[in-house]
């Protein structure tokens, strides 16, 4: 099983002016490609993870020998980290509502200041990484993690653990053509077109 670059539902100026055409277009046919190509050439040497649904090899990197672990964590947890990134998208943005709102609303005391806090984390975050809202034992938290990890990777991999309900994506290359240094600017323009959607879905499952 060999994994592919998921086509966008959106074209890549859609998101315009938060996300840039240019950035969104290298982000996904070369960086996102990128991660795809050498995840495949990894699995190719382990077969007997070869065949792994993707959420669950990243549950498994434990189980890969050590020599190969980190490269295929790096390489799936970006497939699978942006891939879930793109679905979370979606032009103009949809509205937070219903249970996933209660659920923010219970979990930090409004939608306002559950916004400021993922902003001050994302903000605040060191170096490349991914900023997201997981549920945890029916609690939502706002975390952070390094490079390509992800929640679902679990304690021990990515120091969290989770079911991912949003995420964004804070390394360098999301953001810079636009926004050079300005990573605060990148992440409140992210809220115009958060798909809650497809958070709500996350959420109920």
């Amino acid at each position: 099983m060999s994994f592919i670059l998921p086509s966008l539902s959106y074209d890549y100026d859609a998101l315009e002016p938060s996300f840039d055409k240019e950035t969104m277009e290298i982000h996904h046919k070369k960086h996102h490609l990128t991660y795809i190509n050498n995840a495949n050439a990894i699995l190719d040497q382990l077969p007997e993870f070869d065949n792994i649904p993707i959420d669950n090899l990243l549950q498994k990197l434990d189980k890969v020998p050590i020599k190969k672990r980190n490269e295929l964590r790096n390489n799936v947890g970006g497939h699978f980290n942006h891939s879930f990134f793109w679905k979370g998208l979606k032009p103009g943005g949809t509205f937070l509502c219903g249970k996933l709102k209660n659920a923010i609303e219970n979990s930090f005391g409004s939608v306002s200041k559950f916004q400021e806090f993922f902003e001050k984390t994302a903000l605040m975050h060191f170096g490349s990484g991914w900023t997201w809202l997981i549920k945890n034992n029916e609690t939502l938290f706002v975390t952070s993690t390094m490079n390509q990890d992800n929640p679902l990777m679990g304690e021990n991999i990515s120091g969290t653990s989770g079911n991912p309900i949003i995420g964004l994506d804070i390394w360098e290359h999301a953001y810079y053509l636009k926004y050079q240094n300005r990573r605060l600017d990148y992440v409140k323009s992210f809220w115009n077109v958060v798909n809650w959607d497809e958070a709500a879905v996350r959420f109920n499952s």
